[in-house]
C-alpha cells in the first residue's frame, strides 16, 4: 500500500522531481510532537492511499474532502479517520491542522469511536480557535479539548509519587532497547499491573506505548540535530534505522524524512535538545 509523505509538515503526495509547488504551500509549515500526540499545522495537501495506526483528525478552515477504502468520499472542515483505515485526501485546504493521535489515549479513544459511530464527518463539530494561527499547540489543545468532551469529565486527582517518579525517569531509560514496564515498577516499587493502572489512569496514556512515543520522539531530535538515521535509532532505543522506520509507518504513515522536512518542531520539553546528554 502506498504511503502518504509530509511536505512541509502537512501530508502530501512526493512530487515529481522539479514540479513547482503552489505559494501557500510553503507557509506555516509547524509541528508539535508529545506522548500520544504528533501534529502538524499549514496547508493540508492531497495523498496517494495509505493507512496509520495513529487516528488522523483533520481540522481547516475550508471543507476537505477524504475517500475511504470504499471510494466513499467525506467532505468537511473537520474529518477524523479511524485508526488502521485506509484513506487517501482528495482535496486539501490552505490552512489547516492534521493530528495524529494515539488510539490508546483518551483523546484518541474519543476521536475513533466517533468515527465508527457518526461516521468520518457526522456530528463533528470544528474546533473553536482560529486555524490560521501560527500556534500549533493552541489549535492541538483546542481540538483535543472538543474530542475529550464526550467523556464524562473527572475531578482532577494528585498523581501518584510512583506515576511522577517513572515520568522523570523514563527518557533516561528509553534508550535501552529491553527496558520494560515490569523494569520501570520495580524501580519506582510497584508491581507491573499497580502501574501500569495509574499510568493509564492519571497520563491518559498506557506505559508501554508512552515509552514508544518517547522514542519516536528521542529518535527524530536526534536525526533534526544531524545524527544519521541509524545513529538516531540506536540512541532512542529501535534496534537499526529499518525499525525506526518501520514503527513510524506504522504508526503515522509517513518515513523519518518526511517527519525531518518540517522547518519548525514544537517538542515540548527542553531535554531533548541537540546539546542533552541523552
Amino acid at each position: 500500500m502506498e504511503k502518504a509523505l509530509v511536505t512541509e509538515g502537512v501530508s502530501a503526495t512526493p512530487r515529481i522531481p522539479g514540479e513547482s509547488r503552489p505559494p501557500d504551500e510553503t507557509c506555516c509549515a509547524t509541528a508539535m510532537l508529545r506522548p500520544g500526540i504528533l501534529a502538524f499545522g499549514g496547508t493540508i495537501g492531497e495523498t496517494a492511499l495509505h493507512a496509520h495506526h495513529a487516528v488522523q483528525v483533520l481540522a481547516a478552515t475550508t471543507p476537505l474532502t477524504v475517500m475511504d477504502a470504499s471510494g466513499v468520499h467525506h467532505r468537511g472542515t473537520l474529518v477524523i479517520v479511524p485508526a488502521d483505515a485506509p484513506h487517501r485526501i482528495d482535496a486539501g485546504a490552505a490552512h489547516g491542522a492534521a493530528l495524529y493521535l494515539d488510539p490508546e489515549t483518551v483523546a484518541g479513544a474519543a476521536a475513533d469511536r466517533r468515527a465508527h459511530t457518526d461516521g468520518w464527518t457526522g456530528g463533528h463539530r470544528p474546533p473553536a480557535v482560529d486555524l490560521r494561527r501560527p500556534a500549533l499547540a493552541d489549535q492541538v489543545g483546542a481540538i483535543v479539548a472538543e474530542l475529550r468532551g464526550d467523556r464524562e469529565s473527572t475531578r482532577t486527582v494528585a498523581r501518584h509519587t510512583a506515576v511522577t517518579e517513572a515520568l522523570r525517569m523514563l527518557p533516561t531509560l528509553v534508550p535501552d532497547r529491553t527496558v520494560r514496564g515490569a523494569d520501570v515498577a520495580r524501580r519506582v516499587g510497584l508491581s507491573p499491573t499497580r502501574l501500569s493502572h495509574l499510568f493509564a489512569a492519571q497520563v491518559g496514556i498506557p506505559l508501554r506505548p508512552y515509552i514508544l512515543w518517547l522514542r519516536l520522539r528521542m529518535a527524530i531530535v536526534r536525526v533534526r540535530c544531524g545524527d544519521e538515521l541509524t545513529e538516531a535509532a540506536h540512541a532512542a532505543g529501535f534496534d537499526d534505522g529499518a525499525h525506526f522506520t518501520r514503527t513510524c509507518r506504522r504508526t503515522f504513515g509517513l518515513v523519518p524524512a518526511a517527519l525531518d522536512a518540517t522547518r519548525d518542531w514544537d517538542l515540548g520539553d527542553s531535554a531533548w535538545a541537540c546539546d542533552a546528554s541523552a
